[in-house]
């Protein structure tokens, strides 16, 4: 009986049993019982005679990334919006946004009624592209955003060159990147400000939040505001039972605050991150062997690369069966073998579904803007080739025990060498 593939109802690879995420430590536990019983459950409640958790995450954030300061935020998107804000970027600038990336990556932009600058990213890496970023600034570019994709890190070397030449700030999205280094430093700490989701398929996760890190102390007071209606903490601890916000109202804000249940989560979170990142990283160098001898290429990262961190396992399938199948088809089928979703890259942000400015009655703000932000004028080959040609597994397939990376490999195979031959079914 010839072998078939799991999806037209042949034998799976793996049973399914991966690791689930995100994970809960007892210290996750004891930290929210705490916040429980502290009666302060956000950054705007009464002071109870110690730093509020929210203080406590920024404070151990910005050590572990070597950052001078860390505001937290409730969301990734409420960082990048803060972070761009914070650099005076407002109504009507151009912000480079690279091509392939999630859609808050340019929704975050047009929150603040600037412009997303749709952009090339590298083949190899589907990060931003110096070269494309060179032809992309014009007199009103006011900032620039790179984003740390998959498991990949950009070029800082040349980006941040490219930046300072032009006296640009320079944002950098590390939602994806937590723990990712890049010449021995964390990534985040090259530009103006690096921001941060925890959302919760996120490296480090509360479910929802987030972070933007900067060494710049006005940059830093900025967010604060910014992420408070224009409060910020006091210089003193206030009295018990008093308010540790005081309205400063140095510049207008908006309620972007973490609350305290996930602050206490973070910090705990943050306690396994370096382990858990440890063991993504020795497993996707094992997958990583097996695929290239398929005709497979893992994700590429920026030459000087420290330390991956890996969001996703992204691989550029043989163009055989991108043109063949198609990579929906192969990751669908690969799905099957090994029971984890496996799914296509983001679509580039000109052709992505979820990227529709004109949707949004908020955003018509007459004919010039509007056709400044129709992602359709821009033309992004490289980014298409890169999310049709790739699929992307999740992080915590990496976290199983070295024997599954073999299935992983040897699902790939089966699907390759079926799929190859025409004999999937």
């Amino acid at each position: 009986m010839l072998e078939k593939l799991a999806v037209y109802g042949g034998t799976t690879v793996h049973d399914g049993n991966w690791p689930n995420w995100p994970q809960c430590t007892e210290n996750t536990r004891r930290n929210i019982n705490a916040v429980l019983g502290s009666h302060r459950w956000s950054i705007s409640g009464q002071y109870r005679g110690q730093s509020s958790w929210e203080e406590r995450f920024g404070q151990a954030f910005a050590l572990y990334t070597g950052a001078g300061y860390c505001v937290p935020t409730s969301t990734g998107t409420a960082s990048l919006s803060m972070a761009l804000e914070a650099c005076e970027v407002g109504a009507y600038d151009e912000v480079i946004v690279p091509g392939v990336s999630w859609v808050a990556s340019a929704s975050a932009v047009l929150g603040i009624n600037a412009i997303p600058v749709l952009t090339d990213v590298e083949p190899e890496t589907g990060c931003l592209d110096p070269e494309a970023l060179e032809r992309a600034i014009t007199s009103r570019t006011r900032a620039i955003t790179v984003v740390h994709l998959g498991s990949a890190v950009a070029n800082l070397d040349r980006l941040v060159a490219i930046a300072k030449a032009h006296s640009i700030p320079l944002i950098e999205d590390c939602a994806q990147a937590h723990g990712a280094r890049y010449a021995g430093r964390h990534v985040g700490c090259f530009g103006a400000a690096g921001t941060f989701s925890m959302q919760h398929s996120k490296l480090l996760t509360s479910g929802e939040g987030g972070a933007v890190i900067t060494d710049d102390a006005v940059l830093a007071r900025r967010l604060a505001h910014l992420r408070a209606d224009g409060r910020t903490l006091s210089a003193q601890p206030p009295g018990m039972d008093e308010m540790a916000l005081v309205e400063s109202a140095e510049i207008m804000g908006s309620n972007y605050c973490l609350s305290e249940f996930h602050a206490a989560i973070l910090v705990a979170q943050l306690e396994a991150l370096d382990e858990q990142l440890a063991h993504r990283r020795s497993n996707a160098a094992v997958l990583d062997r097996y695929l290239v001898s398929l005709g497979c290429l893992p994700q590429a990262t920026a030459p000087r690369t420290t330390e991956r961190s890996h969001y996703t396992y992204v691989v550029r399938l043989p163009q055989s069966i991108v043109e063949t199948q198609g990579a929906e088809c192969f990751a669908a089928a690969l799905s099957a073998e090994i029971r984890l979703p496996c799914k296509t890259m983001y679509s580039a942000l000109n052709e992505n579904r979820l990227y529709k400015p004109l949707s949004r009655n908020r955003f018509g703000l007459g004919k010039e803007f509007t056709d400044a932000v129709d992602p359709y004028r821009y033309q992004l080959p490289v980014a298409k080739e890169f999310s049709r040609s790739c699929i992307a597994l999740p992080h915590r397939m990496l976290l199983a025990d070295p024997n599954a990376i073999e299935l992983v490999a040897a699902a790939f195979e089966k699907v390759v060498r079926l799929i190859v031959n025409n004999r999937g079914a």
